[in-house]
C-alpha cells in the first residue's frame, strides 16, 4: 500500500471513529431515513436550510466503517454551504464513487477534500452503496423540505 492509499484508509477510519454532525439535529426542516438492505448500513438524517444554504445537518446512523466515515465527511462539506455547492459535491461525489477506481480529474479531487479518501472504494461496487447512503439521505430530507439542489452541468472524468 502506498502512503496515499495509507492515508486515505486513516481518513476513513478517523471518521468512522470520531464522527462529525453525528447526533439528533434540533427542529429539522426535514428527516430523511435510509437503509443499505445489501449490508445493513443505516442512517437517519435531519437537515435545516435557511436562504439557500444548509444552516445544520444532523444525523445518527448505524454500520460499516465506510458509510459511517462518508456520512461524516458529508457533513464537513456541506454543513452551512450553499446549495449550488452543495449540488456541485454531490455530483462530483457520484462521479467518484462511480470512476471504479480509473481515477477521476484532480480538481474533483481537490473540491472534494476529506471524500477524495473514497476513491479506492470505487473499485468495490457493493461498497459504493455504502459510501453514497449519507447523499441520498441528504437530497432526500432537502426534497422532503421543499427544496431541490440546483441541476449542475456534469464533469467528465
Amino acid at each position: 500500500m502506498n502512503e496515499l492509499d495509507q492515508l486515505y484508509q486513516q481518513v476513513i477510519l478517523d471518521h468512522s471513529r470520531e464522527r462529525h454532525g453525528c447526533g439528533a439535529l434540533e427542529a429539522p426542516d426535514a428527516t430523511s431515513h435510509q437503509v443499505n438492505p445489501t449490508c445493513g448500513d443505516e442512517v437517519t438524517l435531519g437537515v435545516r436550510v435557511q436562504d439557500g444554504r444548509i444552516e445544520a445537518v444532523g444525523w445518527q446512523g448505524q454500520g460499516c466503517s465506510i458509510s459511517q466515515a462518508s456520512i461524516s465527511v458529508m457533513h464537513d462539506l456541506v454543513d452551512g454551504a450553499d446549495l449550488a455547492t452543495v449540488a456541485r459535491l454531490e455530483a462530483d461525489f457520484d462521479i467518484l464513487m462511480h470512476s471504479r477506481g480509473k481515477g477521476v480529474d484532480e480538481e474533483v479531487l481537490d473540491e472534494l477534500q476529506d471524500a477524495a479518501a473514497f476513491e479506492g472504494v470505487s473499485k468495490y461496487p457493493n461498497r459504493v452503496k455504502c459510501a453514497l447512503l449519507g447523499w441520498m439521505a441528504l437530497k432526500d430530507a432537502l426534497a422532503k423540505s421543499g427544496v431541490a439542489l440546483p441541476d449542475v452541468e456534469p464533469r467528465t472524468t
